[in-house]
């Protein structure tokens, strides 16, 4: 296994969207951790993505993390690699940290597409979620089981950072401890 480079490094934020986070467990700890994360990646230049499932739907992802990504892929497959996300890619970024909802549905077979098509996918534990925490933890499982890395949001921003003396550093310990 490889750190997770920054500059070599691209987060996904799946289906983050105003009508579903009120359905999904802890969602506001999901949505809390992924703003931290998403905070963190501006500081260090990393790319940020969004898809939404369904827009005309489900709505637009929240506004929260909309004004921090770069692209949003609406999408109608599960799969966000179907409509578009393999697209909005850097090519010289393979390694791709995901976060979002649900965990089991649109993230899970997002991730296996992925790691087919031989990108390095990072899953963030705590910024993932499904309504059920039965469903969340069995896609962890799986994922894992099919070579995704399972980290938290923490644990990815000092692998980011590498070094207490990066310029970054202070800035992004602000965010961590927020």
């Amino acid at each position: 296994m490889v750190k997770i480079s920054p500059i070599r490094s691209t987060l996904v934020f799946i289906d983050l969207q105003s009508r579903l986070m009120p359905a999904i467990h802890l969602g506001e700890d999901v949505l809390k951790q992924c703003i931290r994360i998403a905070q963190i990646a501006k500081l260090l230049d990393i790319p940020i993505i969004g898809t939404e499932q369904s827009p005309q739907s489900l709505g637009h992802n929240v506004d929260a993390i909309t004004q921090y990504c770069e692209t949003t892929v609406a999408k109608e497959h599960f799969d966000a690699c179907q409509d578009g996300l393999i697209n909005a890619l850097s090519k010289n970024r393979e390694q791709l940290i995901l976060a979002g909802c649900e965990t089991h549905v649109c993230v899970m077979q997002t991730a296996l597409e992925l790691l087919r098509q031989n990108f390095k996918v990072s899953i963030l534990v705590d910024a993932i979620g499904s309504r059920r925490s039965l469903d969340r933890d069995i896609a962890l499982h799986r994922l894992g089981s099919a070579g995704a890395s399972l980290l938290t949001v923490e644990m990815l921003a000092f692998e980011w950072l590498g070094s207490a003396s990066h310029q970054s550093f202070k800035k992004a310990l602000e965010i961590i401890k927020s």
